[in-house]
């Protein structure tokens, strides 16, 4: 296992990985509980829709990229996660859309109060099958330092 501390973070050096299929099921359920508008949750009504047919919620997909970062064979030494920025759906996400996702250091300081961390920018991007962008953010972690009391 690859363990990445605030020291290992690159600006610029981005890593693709994950395959995410996207179940009609998993759409409809998780629509169900957490945000049942017609276009998420049925079927016929999604086809009457701006979508013209059934898709993920935004959580739901925001949700999938956190997956696919915690699924990542790397190991990041997160603390927190204090913030997100630029949150962007671009494109939506249909039932057996296959989704990668790519993390990209844009910006990273040290903590200025405890030396044992520092606080990184990441550009996440969640593609489909066809190289469309479907949400866009960046999000503020916390990452400790190597030989830190969290390293």
């Amino acid at each position: 296992m690859i363990v990445r501390y605030y020291e290992d973070f690159i600006i610029s050096v981005p890593y693709t990985f994950g395959n995410y299929v996207v179940d009609k099921n998993e759409i409809i359920d998780y629509a169900k509980k957490w945000d049942p508008q017609p276009f998420h949750i049925d079927e016929e009504k999604a086809k009457n829709s701006v979508f013209k047919g059934l898709i993920a919620a935004g959580s739901h997909i925001f949700a999938i990229s956190v997956l696919l970062i915690n699924q990542w064979e790397v190991k990041v030494k997160a603390i927190a996660m204090i913030g997100m920025e630029e949150v962007r759906f671009m494109h939506p996400v249909r039932p057996g859309d296959i989704l990668t996702l790519t993390h990209e250091c844009v910006d990273k300081r040290e903590s200025e109060n405890k030396n044992d961390r520092g606080i990184v920018k990441n550009r996440i991007t969640l593609k489909n099958q066809n190289d469309e962008i479907v949400i866009t953010y960046i999000d503020i972690m916390l990452i400790a330092k190597k030989g830190g009391c969290f390293g």
